[in-house]
């Protein structure tokens, strides 16, 4: 795979950035992307308006949202570097659908354990989701050289992230780990265009984990939250 010809192909990658660039730009027009209000306006996440307000659209709003340029960027320049790539092993639809619900995943999982007065917002939980698909199509396409390193990279990405996350109380690890196991078992459940796919058990499994983890997030977000 030439990164020259990459680029001519990662038009889902590159309108993902553009729509977070156009945001950003909304949330600094109507007040700053670190005013409070704004980002709850906005659609942010935040356990009690998900729960109590049932604004559950939060669950997928929030990933568009960053609080301040530095946020935007350094998620912005992963994305594109794994995305370039990704696009082209999993096809436009399925890397545009997986980044998506990996977002979605992240935050399953804010709900469940994440504070319920906290707000938290940022396409980290998607990026988390590129780190564990691409880790879950490294493991099954072990002879195929640029894959095995890709998937080594956003391994190693997202434990080292992880581990400065323990040390931040304001960063929403909850959200990465979410996101992070949301896009492992997706990559496993969708397959891919080119590569290696899962055997169809290994996919159904994933598939039933899946529903499992979303359940589970659900009902212990509702009770933390209601309680």
């Amino acid at each position: 795979m030439n990164q020259r010809d990459n680029l001519k192909n990662c038009y889902m990658t590159m309108s993902i950035l553009i729509v977070l660039l156009i945001v950003f730009i909304v949330e600094i027009a109507l007040g700053g992307s670190q005013n409070t209000a704004v980002l709850i306006k906005m659609g942010a996440m935040n356990n009690l308006a998900v729960v109590v307000g049932h604004q559950w659209w939060r669950l997928f709003t929030a990933q568009f949202l960053h609080m301040g340029i530095l946020h935007l960027v350094s998620n912005a320049v992963i994305i594109y570097y794994l995305g370039i790539y990704m696009e082209e092993i999993l096809g436009h639809w399925r890397f545009l659908l997986l980044y998506l619900l990996s977002g979605v995943g992240g935050n399953l999982l804010s709900l469940a354990w994440g504070s319920d007065q906290a707000i938290s917002a940022g396409a980290s939980t998607a990026l988390f989701g590129l780190f564990g698909a691409m880790t879950a199509i490294a493991l099954n396409n072990r002879s195929n050289q640029l894959i095995t390193y890709l998937g080594r990279q956003s391994f190693w990405l997202a434990l080292i992230n992880i581990g400065f996350d323990l040390f931040d109380p304001n960063i929403d690890i909850q959200g990465h780990l979410g996101g992070f196991i949301a896009g492992f078992l997706l990559a496993i459940v969708m397959g891919n265009l080119a590569m290696g796919r899962y055997r169809n058990k290994t996919r159904f499994v994933a598939a039933c984990l899946l529903v499992v983890y979303s359940v589970f997030t659900v009902r212990l977000g509702m009770i933390i939250d209601l309680s």
